[in-house]
């Protein structure tokens, strides 16, 4: 976005609150955003400054996508590790662009094959190509018979506490910002189900404890009560699905809520079970599986989440055939359509909550002097049709030159 830019007589989304400023301005200065408020109260100063009518447009602060998966392939969600390096490259270059122009400007990493998260970020950062600022992942941290104990580029596993510390230092060496460490399974996964936890106590805390003494944040895929517990226990940032939860997982989410992130990520299930046969699998054996208890659980474990005041965020897992990349927005029409949440309640979802998810201090995913000028503008109102943001001919995506904070 060009320095000394303001858009006038826009519908503006600041993302502090749900509401919005009808006839807005948005005063862009050296990357970042210098006015925000009705286009008649622009002070005198900008005189002189480009402007730009946008009228009939929405403008909101850049989306976080805060399970972001860049290096997979779109391919069978049965075979994620098995790309070759080189292949799972290629593609990530062209995610990163797809995720900038579907109005994502940042990326939580949920987990890399290999080490390509680290290469792209180097490669965003320094202008070689386009795409979101990314919290970079390493391989998936799990333990023997866990979720991610298979062949090829996708995991790490490690036993013991001192095993894992070790395990976090080599990813430290790699340069990563975020470790993901899989705390329970999957339905589909016999050896290790929801419920089944692959790491006990000491593990996880070890995992934490040492990332966070070399300023690294922890995600984790944990899908179950138990396994919520024992992440928000231990001190886990960023926690992927939380499908079933009792009283007292709600309880400590509800304590924790300054801190902690959570994404339901649910496009995984409502997907397989809509497009199963495109895998070779029958709709009843998704059902026998537990699937569609597991959507019915997340709605139910979602609204207490909402009443307890735990902070929300976007990510839904994609970059698999049945949710591929570039429909990422897909995910607000799931808080609206599946959560019962207000369009603008999904929107801070997917701004104010994803940037503080991505940078504590509120300098992203919102729309306030002061904050890095990532834009998105809208033809079309999010408000009335959260639908529109899926349509990338629609977005105009300005993402600030300014580095990650």
């Amino acid at each position: 976005m060009q320095d000394d830019l303001i858009y006038t007589h826009a519908t503006v989304f600041p993302a502090l609150d749900e509401s919005v400023i009808a006839d807005g301005a948005v005063w862009v200065r050296d990357g970042r955003v210098a006015f925000v408020g009705p286009t008649s109260a622009l002070p005198q100063s900008s005189l002189g400054c480009r402007t730009v009518d946008a009228s009939g447009k929405f403008i909101m602060p850049g989306m976080t996508e805060t399970h972001a998966h860049l290096s997979f392939a779109d391919v069978s969600p049965f075979g994620i590790g098995a790309t070759s390096v080189e292949d799972a490259t290629i593609v990530a270059v062209g995610n990163a662009k797809k995720m900038l122009s579907a109005g994502f400007t940042s990326a939580v990493s949920f987990g890399s094959t290999y080490k390509i998260d680290i290469a792209l970020r180097a490669a965003i950062d320094s202008g070689r190509i386009p795409g979101p600022r990314l919290l970079a992942a390493g391989r998936d941290l799990g333990a023997t018979a866990s979720n991610v104990d298979s062949p090829g580029g996708l995991s790490q596993i490690a036993d013991g506490p001192w095993a894992l510390r070790k395990a976090v230092r080599e990813q430290r060496r790699d340069g990563v910002d975020v470790v993901k460490i899989f705390i329970d399974g999957e339905l589909i996964n016999r050896t290790n189900p929801p419920g089944e936890l692959s790491f006990c106590d000491e593990e996880v805390f070890a995992v934490v404890e040492e990332a966070h003494r070399r300023k690294m944040r922890v995600a984790c895929h944990a899908r179950s009560a138990a396994a919520v517990k024992q992440a928000v226990r231990a001190g886990v940032d960023f926690i992927g699905h939380a499908n079933y939860l009792d009283s007292e997982a709600v309880d400590l989410l509800q304590a924790a809520r300054d801190r902690v992130f959570v994404g339901p990520a649910i496009a995984w299930e409502v997907q397989y079970l809509a497009q199963c046969e495109s895998l070779g699998i029958s709709k009843e054996t998704v059902r026998a599986q537990g699937y569609e208890r597991e959507i019915e659980a997340t709605v139910v474990s979602v609204e207490k989440m909402r009443a307890a005041g735990v902070k929300m965020v976007v990510g839904g897992d994609y970059g698999i055939s049945i949710a591929p990349h570039g429909t990422y927005a897909k995910d607000l029409a799931y808080f609206v359509d599946m959560f019962g949440m207000r369009p603008a309640e999904a929107l801070i979802c997917a701004t104010r909550n994803g940037g503080e998810a991505f940078a504590p201090d509120g300098c992203l995913g919102q729309l306030k002097e002061g904050a890095i000028a990532d834009v998105v503008i809208v033809d079309g109102d999010p408000l009335t049709d959260i639908a529109v943001l899926q349509d990338h001919d629609r977005l105009s995506v300005h993402k600030s030159a300014l580095g990650n904070p």
